[in-house]
């Protein structure tokens, strides 16, 4: 079997024939550009700039060397453009040395200007005559959104400020997705494709990065307290994203088919390490009807999976997550309260793929032993991998200093395990 056929049928709970590994498939299943750089530094490949596909997380581009060296079965289908606005594929790219000293090739329009404090600003569709949008600490390793909240006009609220990013999708991008999905699908490897606009309140895009003047409600904590303060508000919001939504999947299927096998939904998070960020009752009343007509759509429709991304303890709305629709939940966090791998697997596994939840990034992967790095991934393969329904990656994105011998260790786990099949 190839690797998109074992995709299929982990996806189906079916037993494959080996393990499938995704790195790089997702704006939250990625690899941090410098742990792409020591990976290939680890695989012996040619040492070259690495190319930055995601500009507001710093995300490597996994190419087709480094994903035959770790064995990846997923390739990402990404859009046209980034959080920041401009153009992340199909587009010219330049050299950029970051602040860590790692020399990297960006797109054109990352155009930037150092602060004060020796901090990276970035501008929104590469625009540098409009504020910043975006910050990266001069310490840091990838960047923060800068809220440019207008003063709120209760009166004046518009919904139609908070669905700008949320257009009809245009000819030119239905050509780039029909031409990307034809190349990919030559591969033989499982494509996820992120298509966008179903992202329900997702807190990377409430600021409005990739927007000259953001307008509506665009300050994180303004938001969080407005789905309790103005859930009519949302309301309007969501009933409007879901209905372009749905007639730009219809316009996308039209032209790509099913020659995807997942498509990732909505990357909102409800969970924090202890708890949920809303009620069950209020995940129920604002979120659940909206996620129901895409997934509906989805499942009645094509034969896609619907891919949705939760950070946190959210065991207690995994039930909730099915009743919606959802086939696959990622990144599984581990380390969450409630989050016991086999407890996950024993009451869920039947209904939900896990994608993600290989092995502990927070504190296991950045700071553990090799030992205990490899121990924990043969652990959780062996959990999560029973009768299919199991896509390796880590829990979340790699990050940037993680030691590269615990990178080799994880590995290492995965050919492991893959030797037990």
């Amino acid at each position: 079997m190839n690797s998109r056929e074992n995709l299929k049928k982990t996806l189906n709970h079916q037993q494959p024939e080996r393990l499938v590994l995704d790195f790089g498939g997702t704006g939250v299943t990625g690899i941090h550009c410098l742990a792409v750089k020591n990976l290939r530094d680890y695989y012996g490949l040619e040492p070259r700039p690495v190319k930055v596909v995601e500009p507001f997380q710093m995300l490597g581009e996994v190419d087709e060397e480094l994903r035959e060296a770790m064995g990846i079965d997923v390739i990402g289908a990404y859009g046209k453009g980034n959080l920041i606005g401009f153009a992340n594929n199909e587009c010219g790219w330049k050299p950029f040395t970051s602040n860590w000293g790692q020399k990297l090739m960006v797109p054109e329009d990352f155009n930037y200007t150092m602060a004060d404090d020796g901090g990276l600003l970035i501008y929104p569709q590469g625009d540098m005559t409009v504020p910043p949008s975006a910050r990266m600490p001069k310490t840091g390793y990838f960047f923060d959104a800068i809220i440019r909240q207008e003063p709120i006009d209760e009166e004046k609220l518009d919904t139609k400020d908070n669905l700008e990013e949320f257009g009809e999708i245009d000819n030119e991008t239905l050509d780039y997705w029909e031409r990307t999905i034809n190349q990919l699908s030559a591969s033989g490897k499982g494509i996820i494709a992120s298509l966008g606009g179903t992202a329900l309140g997702d807190i990377a895009l409430v600021p409005g990065m990739n927007l000259k003047h953001p307008k509506g409600i665009r300050d994180v904590a303004e938001w969080y307290m407005s789905t309790v303060m103005r859930p009519d508000y949302i309301h309007s919001i969501f009933e409007k994203q879901t209905e372009i939504a749905i007639e730009n999947l219809k316009k996308i299927y039209q032209r790509i088919g099913n020659k995807i096998d997942a498509a990732f939904i909505c990357g909102t998070d409800f969970g924090t390490q202890d708890s949920t960020f809303c009620s069950p009752d209020q995940y129920i009343e604002l979120y659940m009807p909206y996620y129901k007509q895409v997934n509906d759509w989805i499942h009645k429709n094509t034969e896609w999976k619907s891919f949705k991304h939760s950070c946190g303890a959210v065991e207690s709305f995994m039930p909730l997550f099915i009743e919606s629709g959802i086939d696959i939940i990622n990144p599984v966090q581990i380390n969450a309260k409630g989050m016991d791998p086999r407890h996950l697997k024993n009451t869920y596994g039947k209904d939900l793929v896990f994608w993600g939840g290989g092995v502990d990034t927070q504190k296991m992967l950045s700071f553990g032993t090799p030992g205990e790095v490899k121990k924990q991934v043969l652990e959780n393969c062996e959990i999560f991998a029973k009768d299919g329904g199991f896509v390796f990656n880590t829990v979340h994105n790699i990050q940037a200093n993680v030691p590269i011998e615990n990178l080799a260790a994880m590995m290492d786990g995965i050919k492991t395990f893959n030797g037990s099949y």
